[in-house]
């Protein structure tokens, strides 16, 4: 299972759910951990700028997010990260992971508790997608720090519709690219009876879904926004079309950091929040061709 199916698993459970009664109402506790030494489950501010360094733990081979490039770990993620420990003064350390069971089972990992074998908790967890009831039922972590809108969108190629960008019905009969069992993946499948399936080709990674397009082995490809941006050619444009019967095309970005450090939350958030009111953070997504949406609350 990859990062992206396991990020976009919390977004469809959010919008294929009826509403909850009441935020926080039917949540089972989660067990806290117990008879764990201080350096695995965290430290709090004053010991990370004492020590003089904070732990980042940020998905493996996710670009533009997080990736290594010539044995350089580089992506929006890792420069917002850079960003954080500049604020707060102290050296950024990396440890990029490869995607758990679930969401859950990531953020058991690398904040609150620790792998079962190879690693210790990170201080910081990247690219967190925000839901407010996963929130309640994930007590041990304080998500924070919410700094990019993602939506879904749709690449194209200019020369394949000249006139009017593609929408998911024209998928009966049009080739689309998608990362296998990705949250464009599931929407296009389940649409109309399934009278899209046999136009769909499905790829590792949608990276590899905008090199199929940028190809021509495809006419279109359906993923994140910001994946897509970062595969566009000349040639290709994209655009955010309407999603017939899909209650989530938006989701927000954040952070996560264990429950018992709240200093080191409201650290990190005043970072981001900093970053996004003078610039910095515009640019950083500048300098990866990307767009960058400012979360519409705080």
């Amino acid at each position: 299972m990859t990062a992206r199916t396991i990020l976009f698993s919390l977004i469809m459970a959010v919008a294929f759910t009826g509403p909850a009664l009441a935020r926080c109402a039917d949540y089972v506790p989660q067990p806290k951990p117990q008879n764990a030494s201080r350096d695995i489950v965290g430290a709090d501010l004053d010991t990370i700028v004492e020590r003089g360094y904070i732990t980042f733990a940020a998905y493996e081979d996710f670009p533009p997010w997080s990736y290594e490039e010539g044995g350089r770990i580089k992506g929006v993620d890792i420069d917002i990260a850079r960003l954080i420990a500049e604020d707060l003064g102290v050296e950024p350390r990396f440890r990029l992971v490869a995607a758990g069971e679930n969401l859950q089972a990531d953020l058991r990992n690398w904040i609150w508790k620790g792998p079962i074998v190879g690693g210790r908790v990170a201080n910081v967890m990247l690219h967190i997608p925000y839901d407010s009831e996963f929130a309640c039922r994930v007590e041990q972590v304080v998500f924070t720090g919410r700094y990019h809108q993602e939506e879904v969108a749709i690449a194209y190629r200019r020369a394949a519709y000249p006139d009017d960008p593609p929408v998911p019905a024209y998928f009966r009969f049009d080739t689309v690219a998608v990362e296998n069992d990705s949250i464009a993946d599931f929407y296009l499948s389940s649409l109309a009876g399934g009278q899209l399936n046999g136009k769909i080709r499905r790829f590792a990674t949608t990276a590899e879904a905008m090199q199929a397009l940028a190809g021509g082995k495809t006419k279109a490809a359906m993923g994140p926004r910001a994946q897509l941006e970062f595969g566009l050619t000349d040639d290709l444009d994209l655009h955010n079309p309407p999603l017939p019967g899909f209650a989530v095309g938006k989701w927000v970005s954040g952070v996560a950091v264990h429950f018992a450090y709240r200093a080191l939350g409201y650290a990190v958030d005043d970072a981001i929040y900093a970053a996004m009111q003078d610039g910095r953070m515009t640019e950083i997504f500048t300098r990866y061709g990307l767009t960058h949406v400012a979360p519409k609350y705080r």
